[in-house]
């Protein structure tokens, strides 16, 4: 009996043994580091984008042409508002993503580049030189395939210093991984006024066809656009967290309550005419 006891106590210790040891591979997962959840690689620590709604762009300063030209910012700005986007020409997925995204988007609009807007797109590289922006111009411009399109979608590069300085003008805050060769850098695009002053920010890689068409039309002060874009305009409100158009409930019922106002007043006129003119009938009989 006690036999029997010790070898049932030394299989519930190996049984034990068993189910706490752990496999080779768990071990070595258990012994690797970990990265903590919800932590940025300190690479990506201090890029994001910011909505400095409302903050103004320097004009003045200078970068290059598709054909290698030094122009200032402000030869795009003045007649039309201007969709900007940040990018880099060599970038291997997000940025061209972005492009694709703008392009796309553009495509659906009854908007046209070059008449009703322009695209500023602007590299990030100072190493990048003249031959990248001219074929993306030509690749994009082709693709939108609209006459307005070598004229109105511009791809410049530029100097450090100046690229530097209108990235932290608009909010765009990028960073250079030495090791890869590659930039770090946020995703979106940006409206201004013919001005150059911010007034939307878009995040991600698409742009609803919607939102975008009443960004360049609030952009413009309502010079481009129809009168139902007016209206859109009245009934969607901009949430700068979402960097999207929300239908806002207020203006619609408010309009909704002075379309119903309208048509008692009509309704009450045309009964009161009816009843002025049914006993005038009577008199005349």
């Amino acid at each position: 009996m006690k036999s029997q006891i010790e070898r049932l106590a030394i299989l519930a210790l190996a049984l034990l043994i068993l189910l706490s040891a752990k496999p080779a591979k768990a071990q070595l997962e258990d012994d690797a580091p970990v990265q903590t959840a919800g932590v940025r690689p300190a690479l990506l620590r201090n890029v994001g984008l910011d909505q400095n709604l409302g903050d103004s762009i320097p004009l003045d300063l200078t970068f290059r042409d598709e054909q290698g030209h030094p122009v200032a910012l402000r030869q795009f700005f003045g007649e039309k508002p201007v969709i900007l986007t940040l990018v880099y020409y060599q970038c291997p997925m997000l940025c061209t993503e972005v492009l694709n995204g703008l392009l796309r988007s553009t495509k659906e609009l009854p908007l046209e580049i070059g008449k009703d807007f322009s695209i500023v797109t602007i590299s990030i590289d100072p190493s990048e030189r003249t031959v990248l922006a001219s074929v993306k111009h030509q690749l994009y411009s082709g693709l939108y395939g609209r006459p307005g399109g070598p004229q109105g979608w511009h791809f410049l590069t530029g100097d450090e210093p100046q690229i530097k300085a209108l990235a932290q003008a608009v909010g765009f805050r990028y960073a250079y991984d030495s090791a890869s060769g590659q930039f770090a850098h946020p995703s979106g695009i940006m409206l201004l006024t013919p001005e150059g002053k911010l007034t939307r920010y878009f995040f991600g890689i698409t742009y609803p066809s919607r939102d975008l068409r009443l960004a360049l039309v609030e952009a413009s002060q309502g010079k481009i656009g129809s009168p139902i874009d007016q209206i859109l305009l009245y009934c969607y409100h901009y949430d700068p967290q979402t960097g999207k158009y929300g239908l806002l409930i207020s203006h619609v019922i408010q309009a909704a309550g002075g379309l119903t106002v309208l048509l008692l007043g009509v309704a009450i006129a045309i009964l009161f005419r009816h009843e002025n003119y049914g006993p005038q009938r009577k008199s005349r009989a």
